[in-house]
């Protein structure tokens, strides 16, 4: 089963991931979204499966900033909207294993999906 993590490689909630992953062994690709941005498509996966409010990283500094009219009427389409413009606003890391999308890093989680 492909596996794929996205985020950002100097987070600490990532590290975490990493660290997980390594040590049960899974074979992960990493997506850079900072680096290597983030496609429209993608976005609405996460969010169909998780729920935009899920995905959008409310407690960052980068949705912090935004002005008040830039956070207000969120809805799905203009969350995407702001995740597109600026990925460190993803909540982070998002793990892709086949058809499943698991958002954030929780230990007991990933052994579920992984059966560790």
């Amino acid at each position: 089963m492909p596996v794929t993590i996205y985020g950002i490689r100097n987070c600490d909630t990532m590290k975490k991931a990493f660290a997980w992953l390594d040590g049960h062994g899974v074979d992960y690709t990493f997506h850079d979204y900072r680096k290597q941005g983030v496609e429209r498509e993608a976005l609405r996966r996460w969010c169909a499966a998780a729920g935009w409010e899920t995905v959008l990283n409310r407690a960052g500094t980068t949705f912090r900033k935004l002005s008040d009219e830039d956070k207000a009427d969120l809805d799905e389409e203009k969350a995407i909207a702001l995740m597109l413009g600026q990925p460190s606003m993803i909540k982070r890391p998002v793990l892709e294993t086949g058809g499943t999308v698991e958002i954030g890093f929780k230990p007991e989680r990933y052994a579920a999906a992984f059966g560790a």
